[in-house]
């Protein structure tokens, strides 16, 4: 995606999952959201975004974040945050966890996406 972002992308039947390293900031965050809308839009339609590596999230990837969320939801999907200590600290301190529906594990998040 960009120099301080780095990732992966696997589309299976009906999820997408992301395994992302590095930086979600105000440097990665206009690709990172560019790229992934484009996925959401493209189908299939539940995300997965795999942030148990990423070093850092600011405020930019923050919103990032709910926006891709928001954009999920409008097309009847879901967007499922794998998270780490780091990014679960950043999301509680603007009470997001809940909206974010941050996840353990990617099995705990394709747990959640088979109940929808």
């Amino acid at each position: 995606m960009t120099v301080s972002l780095r990732g992966t992308h696997e589309v299976k039947e009906n999820y997408q999952l992301f395994r992302l390293t590095g930086l979600l900031d105000a440097f990665s965050e206009p690709t990172f959201r560019k790229v992934v809308g484009k996925y959401i839009e493209d189908g299939p339609k539940h995300i997965v975004l795999d942030l148990s590596k990423i070093d850092f999230v600011d405020s930019s990837g923050l919103g990032a974040l709910v926006q891709l969320v928001k954009k999920a939801q409008s097309v009847e999907g879901s967007l499922q945050i794998v998270s780490n200590a780091r990014v679960t600290q950043t999301v509680k301190l603007v009470r997001l966890e809940q909206f974010l529906s941050l996840q353990p594990s990617v099995e705990t998040a394709l747990e959640k996406i088979a109940q929808t």
